[in-house]
């Protein structure tokens, strides 16, 4: 199966995730388990806190009931040794709560962190295909919210679940040692307290996916607000879209209300396990007593520490509880930090030659998934020449610079570089950061952050010395947008589309490229400065191959390569290509308007 089709399933998968049928996924928190491993040693010191903080609140409970039962039935007071004691749990129990929560704390923190860093290089490396077709909305409520979310995973759940299980085994065991029956009281309501989160995981795995997925909603659709404000301004549909946001709204409102409303049942009935098991420990106390099994002293002591035991089990069954509804959000993360690559690493990278480079593709076949795009495209273009690639729309043509840039893989053939001297090399077998220093693609939209020009023309080298930067700037244009320190606003709100384009140019070869990949991204461009932009693209050694529909842009290349439902129908120079009355290219031309070609 070719890496494109695997980029469908796995969207598919995770659009599943998204929409919440099949996307509680059994093991999503446990997955994210290991995330734990790159922080050991804080991890051991919070289970160390939690554990501590557990059993100074058993000892403390037990010796207080001893305490007092001493002092009303043998009316006895407490020695200095047992009230020392005393204010020492105290103080252990609160400094213990404490450390607990603050490292407990700054462990999920440290752990989201990473995390979220982990979700972004998923989503970088599995792109384009992972973020086709989604909803940047939708994508930041992965890489935000939803991580965020597990952060009450990772603060109140580990570290208390281990602490709990070894507070209740160690009192479990005091208890069967001193009296068997108050552990037959305490027993069953703990099992069922700690089964209830299990049995009940896949109601509330469906009502957190139906939450997360109301909310991932409402952010996409905000976010698509915020970007079409001026579109919805000028139609006037502002307020129609007020009225869906609203909609929104009420859809994640209602989902948190089921999810609170359930979450309230559960502790309701909690509570009532826990009064059904001070019931049964006071009714087998009483009879231990009337047996002679217990003193009368100690009788309290032993109450206390049956239901001092059973504390930790609920506060584990309520967070457990809770953490159960995080799986749907944990599966949208997970799906996020395991998506494949669709360009992996080579095993072993090959170093690319000094100096110019060609590019070729042999025997290139592709698809999406639904049918191919290329079929065995045979494209050679030497080192320093420039190609134009024609076809109309849906031919291949983005495909191609897609594929040159290794943004995909070829289900079939394989894509080359030429060196001037040596054997063509694949560039599957090239290290990803030499082949970006090596390859550069500008595509049809242009990303712009916000910041200044400089700042936007630095993601390209940020290492780039001024004078570079300056030069490159004056040479595409970028210079008559404003001075290098002027805001492009948010997304480039205050630039147009022919300036987005000068921008993007010159990005790319401040980068200084040996192969430039222009994709329709001078279509905004009008002809005076398309013409300017060829002017700054003339450079000797460098290979381009530029994706156009201006009759101007295609003239001007070297060779030109005609596209036709993903085969290569024709390749030529201008005059070889015009001069032919059935050509290819002339059936292109004849849909360009005869000036511009836009």
């Amino acid at each position: 199966m070719s890496h494109a089709n695997d980029a469908v399933t796995t969207n598919d998968a995770v659009t599943a995730v998204t929409a919440g049928t099949g996307g509680h996924e059994r093991g999503a928190l446990r997955a994210l388990l290991p995330a734990l491993a790159g922080h050991r040693a804080m991890t051991i010191r919070t289970c160390a806190a939690a554990l501590l903080e557990q059993g100074s609140l058993v000892a403390l409970v037990t010796l207080a009931a001893h305490t007092v039962g001493t002092a009303v039935i043998e009316a006895k007071a407490p020695s200095s040794g047992t009230v020392t004691v005393l204010v020492a749990l105290v103080l252990v129990r609160a400094l213990a709560t404490w450390r607990e929560m603050d490292l407990s704390h700054d462990l999920a923190y440290r752990v989201l962190a990473a995390l979220r860093v982990r979700v972004f290089d998923g989503l970088a490396r599995s792109a384009p295909a992972r973020v086709a077709g989604r909803r940047s909305g939708d994508l930041a409520a992965t890489a935000m919210a939803d991580v965020e979310a597990l952060e009450f995973f990772y603060a109140h759940t580990t570290a208390q679940l281990l602490a709990a299980t070894t507070a209740f085994t160690g009192g479990a065991v005091v208890l069967a040692a001193v009296e068997p029956w108050l552990l037959a009281a305490v027993l069953p309501v703990a099992v069922l307290l700690a089964a209830a989160p299990f049995v009940d995981a896949r109601g509330r795995a469906v009502r957190g996916a139906r939450t997360r997925t109301a909310v991932a909603a409402l952010s996409a659709d905000a976010v698509e607000t915020v970007d079409g404000l001026r579109e919805l301004l000028a139609f006037g549909t502002l307020a129609e879209r007020r009225r869906q946001l609203a909609g929104r709204g009420r859809q994640v409102g209602g989902a948190q209300r089921a999810e609170a409303t359930w979450e309230a049942a559960t502790a309701a009935l909690r509570d009532l396990l826990i009064v059904l098991a001070v019931l049964g420990v006071v009714v087998a106390a009483a009879r231990s007593m009337a047996a002679g099994r217990l003193e009368d002293a100690w009788a309290p002591a032993a109450t206390a520490l049956a239901l001092a035991v059973l504390v930790p089990v609920a506060e584990s069954a309520r967070s457990l509880s809770q953490a159960v509804s995080l799986r749907a959000a944990a599966a949208r993360v997970g799906a996020a930090v395991r998506a494949p690559a669709l360009a992996p690493p080579p095993a072993a990278p090959r170093t690319l030659p000094p100096g110019p480079l060609g590019v070729r593709l042999h025997g290139v076949s592709f698809d999406y998934g639904a049918g191919p795009v290329l079929a065995a495209v045979e494209l050679n273009v030497p080192a320093g020449q420039t190609l134009a690639l024609v076809g109309t729309s849906g031919a291949g043509k983005s495909t191609c610079a897609h594929l040159l840039a290794r943004l995909w893989d070829p289900s079939e053939g394989a894509v080359q570089l030429l060196p001037a001297d040596g054997e063509p090399i694949d560039i599957r077998q090239i290290d990803d950061a030499e082949l970006r220093d090596a390859v550069a693609l500008v595509g049809q939209e242009t990303p712009l952050f916000h910041g200044t020009l400089a700042d936007n023309l630095r993601l390209a080298a940020p290492e780039a010395d001024d004078e570079l930067l300056t030069a490159t700037a004056r040479l595409c244009g970028v210079d008559r947008i404003g001075p290098l320190d002027t805001p492009v606003g948010e997304r480039g709100s205050t630039v147009s589309g022919g300036q987005r384009a000068r921008i993007a140019l010159a990005r790319a070869l401040l980068a200084q490229p040996r192969v430039l990949i222009l994709d329709e991204s001078t279509a905004h461009v009008d002809n005076t400065g398309d013409a300017q932009l060829a002017t700054a693209l003339r450079q000797e050694g460098r290979t381009t191959v530029v994706v156009a529909h201006r009759r101007a842009t295609i003239r001007r290349a070297d060779r030109i390569a005609v596209l036709e439902a993903g085969h290569i129908a024709e390749e030529g120079t201008w005059e070889e290509l015009t001069g032919r009355p059935d050509s290819a290219l002339n059936r292109n031309l004849a849909d360009l308007a005869p000036e511009d070609g836009v």
